[in-house]
């Protein structure tokens, strides 16, 4: 298991303060705010800690974010118990800090039940990750002319791989249909934990699903003229994943407008299962040049 997989499951063993109040912490890695991922999958986890695991399973979740986090200090997450029914229990959580509400988590569990069934299928034109290169091998190719801004990022140390179906995104500024897919893989063994695995998926979805919205314009979020924050995320959870091998994370962008670039995904198993739906909402504008 790498560092940065045990870190990243440090930080998701969130330390009890009180009753429905939990801290979690940030990985020191340089970066001026808190990863999005990082606070849904921080709040689910506080959630999951006033729910029953054996008996409910999240199945939703919904989310706001108000404010950057600040790395530099921890955050408090206090969970609402809204309600604890037969079949479904619901909890709000609010994450604070510096006194101030920076995120909200809504989120629903609901115990497993049969019934029918039925999915839209895995798109059947994508190449399995074995015939395509991370990231990391990609920023390596003496082929391929990526952005210095982009190597950069790429080049960091990440508790999972990533694998791009296209890289054309990143290499012209011709605008491009608003979609793409990539593989994705944890860089380590995940426990078998049913609730952990649904907090690291969390932690995944919110991996290159805004910049889908950029495609279309000839842009990226590595643009340093533009300014981009995630607004809400939401996420359906449809069937368990160990997270033991790669999943395809299929994206869209069916509309911008006012500065909002609004997105979709889906998660795949590599068998074709449908693991999970997002949707995200995302700023994305010109910055405001400086005042002299």
């Amino acid at each position: 298991m790498t560092d940065v997989m045990r870190e990243l499951l440090s930080i998701l063993d969130l330390e009890r303060l009180e009753h429905n109040l939990y801290r979690g912490r940030s990985p020191q890695v340089g970066w001026q705010r808190v990863f999005g991922g990082q606070v849904i999958s921080q709040s689910l986890v506080a959630a999951q800690r006033t729910v029953d695991a054996e008996d409910k399973h999240v199945h939703s979740l919904h989310c706001y974010f108000m404010l950057p986090g600040d790395p530099s200090v921890p955050i408090i997450y206090n969970v609402d118990r809204i309600r604890d029914g037969g079949a479904f229990t619901t909890r709000r959580v609010v994450a604070i800090q510096h006194g101030k509400a920076i995120f909200t988590l809504s989120a629903s569990f609901h115990r497993d039940e049969e019934g029918a069934e039925h999915q839209m299928p895995m798109p059947l034109d994508v190449p399995a990750p074995e015939e395509l290169k991370t990231q990391i091998e990609l920023i390596n190719s003496s082929k391929l002319e990526i952005p210095e801004t982009i190597r950069k990022f790429w080049a960091r140390e990440r508790p999972l791989e990533v694998k791009p179906v296209n890289v054309e995104h990143y290499t012209t500024r011709d605008p491009l249909p608003p979609r793409q897919s990539v593989w994705l893989r944890i860089t380590g063994e995940v426990p078998d934990n049913r609730a952990l695995q649904s907090a690291i998926l969390a932690y995944l979805s919110d991996m290159t699903l805004l910049d889908t919205a950029n495609f279309a314009h000839g842009r990226t979020g590595f643009d340093a003229r533009l300014q981009m924050a995630s607004l809400d995320h939401a996420m359906w959870f449809h069937r368990q994943h160990k997270l033991d091998d790669w999943l395809l994370y299929s994206q869209d962008s069916p509309n911008m407008i006012g500065s909002r670039g609004f997105t979709r995904g889906m998660l795949y198993a590599r068998d074709g299962r449908l693991i999970a739906s997002v949707a995200q909402e995302g700023l994305i504008r010109e910055r405001k040049k400086p005042t002299k």
